[in-house]
């Protein structure tokens, strides 16, 4: 019998999530009101995850696994094997009947600070990230459009207008773009991250705090893909801790770290 190797088990078990989700959606019928949305995204939150547990669990039995729906347990502290899980990131949007919604699976094995067998299945998009994908290094900044910075629609940074502009300064006076530079919303942070593997935005910034169900799959699909995925600061972002808290994250085309992280700063202290 063949084992599946972390990164087919990832992927595959979120897929699974994946197409569980879209099945809920659809047979919960129509979503008239604030009370039938919310009650779909619990539902749909909850079962997601009872079916990751399951799997993840029957194939890994030895691991833990820290998810966004379950019960924290200090015990992971000391796992040499954490899968950081979210079975459905973008829980708003899932209710609205949009599509930029995903499951998040990560492993991550504290004694080498690795993460690895990442996946961002993207269900009503028909899409999954994943480490297993062949990957080319990201193409060269647009020179057709504006550059595009993807923010949070409900949490966008309080500084970020000022750093777009700032940027778009930086960025005509190097001759890199004329285009300006302007920022989009788009729901999940690993739906977001696919707009910049997807080549429609180059950079992602979030400063207002959020956990590492959030960001551990998208952070390493990020950098399978040749992206540059660090904290504000440029300092890696480190996973397990207690509680489960990331500060903030930027994840930047390679061609804009420098200029974005300075305009950032630049913003921040204005």
């Amino acid at each position: 019998m063949t084992t599946r190797s972390d990164a087919e088990l990832s992927r595959d078990v979120a897929r699974q999530a994946g197409r569980l989700l879209l099945e809920l959606r659809e047979s919960f019928g129509p979503v008239s009101d604030k009370e039938a949305a919310n009650a779909l995204r619990k539902h749909a939150d909850r079962t997601s995850h009872e079916l990751i547990m399951e799997l993840l669990g029957s194939a890994r039995p030895g691991d833990a696994i820290l998810s966004e729906e379950g019960k924290d347990d200090a015990s992971r502290l000391t796992a040499q094997r954490v899968w950081i899980v979210d079975p459905l990131d973008g829980t708003y949007e899932y209710g609205q009947g949009r599509s930029d919604f995903a499951v998040h699976i990560a492993l991550w094995q504290p004694a080498g600070a690795v993460l690895s067998a990442t996946t961002v299945d993207l269900p009503a998009q028909g899409l999954t990230r994943s480490v297993l994908d062949t990957a080319d290094a990201p193409g060269p900044l647009p020179s057709d459009r504006p550059l595009r910075i993807v923010a949070s629609r409900s949490r966008p940074p309080a500084s970020l207008p000022l750093a777009v502009e700032i940027l778009g300064r930086r960025l005509a006076e190097a001759g890199i773009t004329d285009h300006g530079v302007e920022i989009i919303d788009v729901g999940s942070v690993g739906a977001k991250v696919n707009e910049l593997i997807s080549g429609r935005a180059e950079a992602y910034v979030h400063d207002t705090g959020f956990y590492e169900w959030d960001v551990a799959a998208p952070y390493g699909v990020a950098l399978h893909y040749g992206l540059v995925p660090a904290h504000v600061d440029g300092s890696p972002v480190l996973f397990n801790a207690m509680p489960p808290y990331v500060t903030d994250l930027v994840v930047s085309h390679p061609s804009l770290v420098g200029p974005l992280r300075e305009s950032l700063q630049e913003a921040a202290s204005s």
